[in-house]
């Protein structure tokens, strides 16, 4: 396996910087490219003020601080990346803007460079249809922030060379990141299998069965850091509301991912959470931001989560990855409290059979189907993780 040496990123935005970051505090030369000036300056003054931080916490020396930030040269030209061992873009979420960027890189680099994309939610095998040589394509999704969340996707396209996974995900471990690998299907793991997160605690605050508040306070009380509500105003609805949109359009309209009106309407009213002020809850200028207040509910987080159950052990049946690496991204990628597979075991898998099979006669809607891998071993009483 060769070493990264020296890693490109084009794209100075926030997950950018954070991945520059990343690979600069590796020990890698790092090539930052963006075509606006304001974009990098603005990414080298928050990378001084982070390190700063990191200095004054006692993380790090100022030497080693210094070190960092001297490995990472910002340039508006894209040429500059032509002795990259890797270039990871991390730019619109556009593929055609893409695929026009990896074919400018492919007329400049070595044939051993990789071209990694940080792309959520678009097919790494369409990308890599664009390139001369596909089988050096390979999607890097990290999580926001970088530095500070320690997942990474590793999504190999159909036409990605044998091998090239498991150097990335040597590559990963080295950087002190935890790769999960995925399959090139819409989503990847975390967002696909996080979707009822969402979706479900919409459709119970628009059945009134329960507030958000309260719908928050249930999930919080199961060891979640925050409810999906506060978790959505925090994302923005914007942000939230498109990658449910996409992913319920990649998969040709399945009803399990369908888009919520009341998310949409949220958009419309430009009422996207903390960055506007206000979505469902509101956020006050120069106030300090304290969490929801509600009420647990009973039988509101068992509904939540055993549509997540029931969507990551529908993941494993379609084979999107195994159940350590679903395990691994639902923790480490959105902080979950346990894995959902192990924490499924552990629940009684026939008691989450028998609230999807309840759903599932009360609404008669597919988006309640339990998935043929979970009520096959509720059956069998096989287990991946509690035998």
């Amino acid at each position: 396996m060769k070493s990264w040496n020296i890693v490109g990123v084009v794209g100075a935005g926030t997950m950018g910087s954070g991945i520059a970051q990343v690979a600069a505090q590796a020990g890698c030369q790092v090539w930052l490219c963006d075509q606006n000036p304001e974009v990098l300056h603005r990414s080298e003054q928050a990378l001084k003020s982070i390190l700063a931080r990191l200095v004054d916490k006692g993380s790090m020396t100022l030497d080693q601080s210094s070190a960092i930030a001297k490995r990472i040269v910002r340039t508006t030209d894209v040429a500059e990346l032509s002795t990259c061992d890797v270039i990871i873009e991390a730019i619109v979420e556009d593929l055609s803007v893409k695929s026009k960027l990896f074919q400018t890189l492919e007329g400049m680099v070595s044939e051993s460079c990789i071209l990694a994309t940080n792309t959520s939610s678009l097919s790494i095998t369409a990308l890599a249809s664009a390139c001369s040589h596909p089988h050096r394509v390979i999607g890097l999704h990290f999580f926001n922030p970088a530095p500070l969340m320690a997942l990474v996707e590793v999504v190999p396209a159909l036409q990605s060379a044998p091998g090239l996974v498991n150097d990335v995900c040597d590559q990963m471990a080295a950087w002190g990141k935890s790769p999960a690998v995925a399959k090139d299907t819409p989503g990847f793991i975390v967002n696909r299998v996080a979707r009822p997160f969402y979706s479900e605690a919409l459709r119970m605050a628009d059945e009134g069965l329960a507030s958000p508040a309260d719908i928050d306070a249930s999930m919080r009380a199961q060891g979640f850091r925050m409810g999906p509500f506060e978790l959505m105003d925090l994302i923005g609805h914007d942000v939230n509301y498109a990658v449910t949109s996409t992913v319920h359009a990649a998969f040709y309209g399945d009803s399990r991912y369908r888009p919520s009106h009341t998310q949409r309407q949220l958009v419309a009213a430009q009422w996207l959470g903390r960055k506007t002020g206000r979505g469902f809850f509101e956020y006050p200028v120069n106030e300090p931001h304290t969490g929801s207040h509600g009420t647990v509910v009973e039988g509101v987080a068992d509904r939540i989560l055993a549509m997540l159950m029931n969507e990551a052990f529908d993941a494993v049946f379609w084979r999107v990855a195994s159940p350590e690496h679903i395990d691994l991204a639902m923790q480490k990628g959105v902080n979950y409290p346990k894995g959902l597979i192990a924490w499924a075991e552990a629940w009684g898998l026939d008691r989450i059979v028998e609230v999807l099979d309840g759903l599932h006669q009360r609404y008669g809607e597919e988006r309640y189907r339990c998935s043929p891998l979970l009520k096959e071993r509720a059956q069998t009483g096989d287990r991946f993780f509690n035998p």
